[in-house]
């Protein structure tokens, strides 16, 4: 099998093999160089120590000297180049105890996490696949490297990463792997929320974000994100609807855009139904789900360590992700001003996915609707009325011109010039807004 390696990288394992060490590609881009995909980043590994590879390159960085790892420079791009190792017990479901270097190339190998990943490259040598990782790719299969439960007592994230690759490539996971995954579940606690929270969107803007159900099914879902398991567990005995919770937000992000803000905002949509649910002859009702959505969606994203402004836009999406404008130019308008300028077109995605995942109940018709919000939003912009106080034709500074002192009263008054011309839209003029401030305020 031929490998196309970057120059930079042959260059690096050139050197080395010229040195009289051993050196690979290897890893995640030999998987996704054999499956025709463009490898993210090149790694290298080599018999040679990190004091003999510092030795052969002018800049060098110690990203992880103490594991094995320089990351060798060239040209501004750097590329991790890590000795053949054998790592010690672990002892906390994540790092090895100790690190003891090898010259075997097969013992670097059997380390590693699923056969996919274990394969190594090199011109000289071709491909090294000595666990059955082209095996595995052609019968796609995500199966772990010897013992399974071994693997995953190792890195408990492992785990959680054999759900994500399985999104990610369109695989299945091995029997053992899977039954292996399901009983040491619970060590997934004694993994930081920052790496959860990177495999938690990988597999959600993965081409399966579906496959989240196979997360809950093996258990790892009540470890870190338990308000999925809450919502697969409340049925919804209603007519627009023919999912439980959880099944609906399982369907709805299929029907998504694999953008991270949008996915999150689909996973949480309806975190707060459980809390609101009631049932009247029959029928159960989720009122106010939105705003309990909203508050749980932001004690998730705190607890998984994502940053603020993910937290505000995907928290914004929940709130008003069941807001129903009419589909008139004037209810768009506010609709716009309320929910924001900025995700007005992703809350219509969100929206559209919510409604695909229901039960065909005025299905067409909300579609239809959902539609014309979108045709009237774009005559909005098309025509640049104004739907917040940004693109407002006076400003607080022609207020002070005008004698108003800088206060609340001042906001109180752009607020009531604003409310105006969202009915209005063609009295946004500097003319006509001052005019209407001085009738306003008899000034």
């Amino acid at each position: 099998m031929k490998i196309i390696l970057p120059a930079n990288v042959e260059k690096i394992i050139g050197i080395l093999e010229a040195a009289g060490y051993e050196a690979y590609a290897v890893g995640g881009c030999v998987r996704d160089s054999v499956l025709g995909r463009i490898p993210a980043d090149w790694d290298i590994t080599t018999s040679a120590k990190p004091k003999q590879v510092k030795a052969l390159f002018k800049r060098t960085v110690d990203t992880g000297i103490e594991h094995g790892t320089v990351t060798v420079m060239m040209e501004k791009m750097g590329y991790e180049v890590t000795t053949y190792r054998i790592d010690g017990e672990y002892r906390d479901n994540r790092h090895p105890s100790e690190v003891s270097f090898t010259d075997d190339l097969t013992e670097d190998l059997r380390r590693r996490d699923f056969t996919i990943n274990a394969m190594a490259y090199s011109e000289s040598r071709g491909l090294v696949d000595v666990f059955g990782g082209i095996r595995d790719l052609e019968e796609g299969v995500i199966r772990c490297v010897g013992n399974a439960g071994e693997r995953f007592g190792e890195d408990a994230l492992r785990i959680l990463r054999a759900v994500r690759f399985a999104a990610q490539l369109g695989f299945v996971i091995e029997e053992e792997t899977a039954k292996a995954a399901e009983l040491l579940a619970g060590s997934l606690k004694n993994i930081s929320a920052e790496r959860i929270q990177t495999e938690l969107v990988k597999l959600l803007v993965s081409p399966h974000p579906e496959l989240l159900y196979q997360a809950w099914k093996l258990g790892l879902t009540k470890v870190f994100l338990p308000e999925f398991d809450v919502c697969m567990e409340t049925e919804q005995n209603n007519p627009h609807h023919m999912y439980s919770v959880g099944m609906h937000t399982l369907k709805a992000l299929e029907y998504v855009e694999e953008n991270r803000v949008l996915r999150l905002a689909v996973l949480c949509h309806d975190f707060g139904k459980p809390a609101v649910k009631t049932t009247v002859d029959g029928t159960d009702h989720f009122h106010g789900h939105g705003k309990i959505s909203e508050e749980l969606t932001k004690k998730m994203m705190r607890r998984l360590k994502f940053d603020n402004d993910t937290i505000s836009k995907v928290s914004r999406l929940v709130r008003y992700h069941d807001l129903r404008p009419e589909p008139t130019p004037r209810a768009v308008r506010r609709a716009v001003n309320q929910v924001g300028e900025d995700l007005f077109p992703a809350l219509l995605q969100v929206c559209g996915a919510d409604i695909l995942a229901q039960s065909s109940y005025q299905k067409q018709q909300k579609l239809m609707r959902l539609d014309r919000i979108q045709e009237l939003y774009e005559e909005i912009r098309n025509r640049g009325e104004c739907v917040s106080l940004k693109s407002l034709a006076v400003t607080g500074k022609d207020l002070i011109e005008a004698g108003m002192k800088p206060g609340k009263e001042m906001g109180a008054a752009l607020q009531k010039l604003l409310e105006h011309v969202l009915d209005e839209p063609e009295h946004n003029t500097r003319e006509y807004m001052m005019e209407h401030w001085r009738e306003l305020t008899g000034v």
